[in-house]
């Protein structure tokens, strides 16, 4: 059989490493396959130092590679919305199969994408666009497949990870957590997308819909990052047998399923609350097989260029097949994708972490656990703390599950008691069960 002939749009980490995969495992890649895959043209604006270039077809316009009627696949590796959107549309348009690490542009425009691909017969693979390395996208898409999809919770950034993970082991501030994170180049210059949810919340988006057979909805998914934790709330936590993880969470639930990413306190007992580092994990739940964990490297040059050449492969093994029994973009047929509501926050029900300064005065305890009895919250376990020369203490309230609306009225409350000092610190607590 002839070669499959790939297109590479960028050249940087990502694009490297799968440039360097492809040539590096062509004879392994090609027994696999039952044909060579060959690197055809690669679009990129400079050279990378990562990987040898002589003798290959480079461009300087990335359109000149979606153009070349020699390509079978387009590898869409340059990141952000407007260009990649552009770009995948004119691959598609063309004919021509794309494989894409782009996460915002999938939970942004995956809709419209995988409506034109449809039109044309053409496949728009993504495994690399969640969780890196991490074959998480196959996971739900095909090795749960038999599963009705309960709830799924990840820790699907690697950079909020690393974070909440040195200031859990070594008693660090945020901010100087993050300083280091960006020297490492876990973080950029603006890290807004890692530190604030948005990055996770692209992939969540995608998770969600794959696993319960919904269309892609980002502007739902209700986004909190991890700027506000401080050491103290993580030092709490620990004392009462628990990590903060910064989680994704999709759930479903009688009323319409749960999209939310925000910090999350989980036991010590969980695996999830023992993932480290730069690491990623996803837990899927499904009603057969019960509670699975995926655990690997959510970013880097090899292990996402991994799921980009995996998806390369699967790409090049479809490209006789017949395109109405491949299996669909979200899992599930395009027109039984289901309408599902996306509850907003304040209908999510949970227990809660509280953490808040008070004065150190008879009457303010009562005061307060008055305001969440009337508000049918029921406290679980409660810690107040002396501070030496100081009539300001922390105290500390983790609560039974309740619903986040009777929760921002007791907390709104609260904040408004004139014993109470600045804002209440509140931490959503799930069992993961």
């Amino acid at each position: 059989m002839k070669p499959v002939k790939v297109g590479i749009c960028g050249l940087g980490t990502v694009g490297s490493g799968s440039f360097n995969i492809l040539r590096k495992n062509a004879e392994e890649i090609t027994r696999r396959v039952g044909r060579s895959i060959v690197i055809e043209q690669v679009g990129a604006r400079r050279d990378n130092d990562a990987c040898d270039t002589t003798g290959v077809n480079m461009t300087r316009d990335i359109f000149d590679v979606v153009n070349n009627p020699e390509i079978d696949i387009v590898l869409e590796l340059i990141g952000g919305t407007s260009v990649a959107k552009e770009l995948v549309l004119t691959a598609i348009k063309n004919g021509k199969h794309v494989v894409t690490a782009n996460k915002a542009l999938i939970a942004e425009h995956g809709n419209e994408i995988f409506a034109r691909a449809q039109e044309k017969g053409v496949i728009v693979a993504f495994e690399a666009a969640v969780a890196g390395g991490i074959p998480i996208i196959k996971s739900l898409r095909e090795g749960l497949s038999a599963n009705r999809i309960d709830w799924l919770a990840g820790i699907i950034n690697g950079t909020g990870n690393f974070i909440l993970t040195e200031m859990s082991e070594k008693g660090r501030d945020f901010d100087d957590v993050l300083k280091e994170a960006q020297a490492l180049g876990y973080a950029e210059a603006d890290p807004t997308f890692d530190v604030e949810g948005i990055d996770a919340a692209h992939k969540l988006t995608i998770l969600a819909s794959i696993a319960f057979g919904i269309p892609l909805q980002f502007e739902k998914t209700y986004t909190e990052g991890i700027s506000r934790i401080t050491s103290e709330d993580v030092a709490f936590a620990r004392d009462l047998g628990y990590a903060i993880k910064h989680l994704g969470i999709a759930n479903r639930t009688k009323n319409g399923i749960e999209l939310r990413v925000h910090p999350t306190l989980i036991s010590n007992k969980q695996l999830l609350a023992n993932v480290n580092g730069v690491m990623n994990a996803v837990m899927v739940k499904g009603d057969a097989v019960g509670p699975t964990l995926t655990y690997g490297a959510g970013a880097g040059a090899m292990p996402t260029g991994s799921s980009v050449v995996a998806d390369v492969i699967d790409v090049a093994r479809t490209l006789t097949s017949d395109p109405t029994n491949r299996v669909p973009h979200l899992a599930f047929q395009a027109d039984a994708l289901s309408d599902v509501n996306i509850l907003p926050i304040e209908e999510i029900e949970c227990g809660f972490f509280l953490n808040m300064t008070i004065q150190d005065r008879a009457g303010v305890l009562a005061n307060i656990t008055q305001i969440l009895s009337k508000n049918g919250i029921s406290i679980e376990s409660l810690i107040q703390r002396e501070r030496e020369g100081s009539d300001l203490v922390p105290l500390v309230v983790m609560t039974h599950d309740v619903k986040e609306r009777s929760m921002n009225a007791a907390i709104a409350e609260i904040e408004a008691l004139p014993d109470v000092a600045g804002t209440v610190q509140r931490i959503r607590v799930e069992t993961l069960a």
